[in-house]
């Protein structure tokens, strides 16, 4: 198994929402409200002037707990050229040993 992490900016969690929820190979996934501190900040044109003054980023980090089989295809899907999404966060893979529910 995979864990995929996304980290956008606030402006396009709906729309990444809803294109998480039509993928097949995705069968869950967790939203959590952070902050981006960065070079990338400073010239971030979402940002209001109350977030240059604070001096950081409202962002989404989403976990989508993945099959090894499914990662590449749900990577390019999010990758493709078409979604507001596309060029607005970073991504990162880590294997996880094991998973499962609580009985």
């Amino acid at each position: 198994m995979k864990l995929l992490t996304l980290i956008v900016h606030t402006d396009v969690q709906q729309e990444l929402v809803a294109f998480l929820r039509n993928m097949d190979q995705v069968s869950g996934f967790t939203l959590t409200h952070v902050e981006g501190h960065g070079e990338e900040s400073e010239s971030d044109k979402f940002l209001s002037a109350r977030d240059k003054v604070v001096g950081y980023a409202p962002r989404i980090r989403t976990e989508l707990l993945l099959e090894d089989k499914d990662l590449d295809s749900v990577l390019a899907a999010l990758c493709a050229k078409e979604h507001n999404f596309t060029g607005q966060g970073v991504y990162w893979v880590t294997s996880v040993e094991k998973g499962g529910h609580l009985q």
